[in-house]
């Protein structure tokens, strides 16, 4: 056995089996559960002995996947004892599926003292259960604005996990691999994490202090520098949209050179571009929040809303009504 190896499984063997209680919500993602599912296994193939335990649990005594897939459950919300970790698994549709039998459940096992996370989206399901009040949290990208509306007394983050006392949240997708491995390290020491990274073909480890989304240059496919930042503030100022002209003026250029800019790399004005976000994020917030119309045209810089519903309708082909209309079941419980 080589070094390192040997180091592993020395480490590994006077341990304690550690266990984790995954909860799967209706529709959640599977990429998540099995991206930390999986990271459990390989680091008990790694270790020589399990290290870790896992239970599949939820409401009811199977559950469906985003993707269609459907899981039996090995047991209903069961109590637990206190040392495990509890992880729910969301996915879309959040708000509809969490259900008040959830709620109650996780306050319940809160109060005694287990560590609680969520995946993915279900950080939306333990801020709604209050146990992320004070805390740090993040979520997916999809959903941070309509978490950040809601759930005023959590510092929402756009970090790829978050570790806050006993409390755990993810960003989704991969996510699920980087918290586990950092979960692995504190363990059982980094040779061990390291060599389940390898296993998964995992090369870039990534920490709390990553983010989950490219970058600007990435993500829009160009690497001027003063775009990058116009388009940060853009998105950094949605509730009060800055004018062009200032935009200009902070990063030192003329308005016609911002708009020279815009229309060379992103073919569209910076008005319009700046639109386009306001209304991307109008669109989030209808489709996933009980907010009225009202309150998100004024959370997304529209003075009214026949001026907003106008926009709405010029973009996207229907009134922010009718979108509020068309997705009203997602949102309740």
């Amino acid at each position: 056995m080589a070094r390192s190896q040997t180091s592993i499984a020395q480490r590994a063997a006077t341990a304690e089996p550690r266990s984790f209680t995954f909860v799967l919500m209706p529709d959640f993602t599977m990429l998540s559960f099995a991206s930390a599912i999986e990271a459990l296994r390989i680091a008990n193939r790694m270790a020589g002995r399990t290290i870790y335990v896992w239970h599949i649990v939820g409401e009811g005594q199977t559950v469906r996947c985003s993707a269609g897939v459907e899981f039996t459950l090995e047991s209903d919300l069961p109590e637990l004892t206190r040392d495990d970790t509890v992880l729910v698994c969301g996915g879309i549709g959040v708000n509809a599926n969490t259900s008040k039998r959830l709620l109650n459940w996780l306050r319940r096992e809160a109060r005694r003292g287990l560590t609680v996370g969520g995946l993915c989206t279900a950080s939306h399901a333990l801020a709604r259960a209050g146990l992320l009040d004070g805390k740090r949290a993040t979520i997916h990208w999809e959903n941070h604005d309509s978490f950040a509306e809601e759930f005023d007394a959590v510092t929402l983050t756009k970090s790829v996990f978050v570790i806050d006392g006993n409390r755990i949240t993810t960003a989704g997708g991969t996510s699920s691999i980087d918290l586990m491995l950092k979960i692995v390290a504190q363990d059982h020491g980094e040779d061990l994490a390291n060599a389940v990274a390898d296993q998964l073909i995992y090369s870039s480890i990534r920490t709390d202090q990553d983010t989950q989304r490219l970058s600007v240059p990435t993500r829009i496919g160009v690497r001027h520098p003063k775009l990058s930042q116009v388009i940060q503030m853009m998105e950094a100022n949605i509730e009060e949209p800055i004018s062009p002209a200032t935009l200009a003026q902070l990063v030192g250029m003329s308005t016609r050179q911002l708009e020279r800019l815009f229309r060379r790399y992103l073919n569209r004005s910076p008005k319009r571009y700046y639109m386009e976000l306001r209304l991307q994020k109008a669109r989030n917030l209808l489709m996933q929040t009980d907010m009225s119309v009202i309150n998100v045209a004024l959370a997304c810089g529209f003075a009214s809303p026949s001026h907003f519903s106008k926009c709405y309708r010029a973009h996207y082909n229907t009134t922010p009504y009718r979108e509020r209309g068309s997705h009203g079941t997602r949102l309740s419980v």
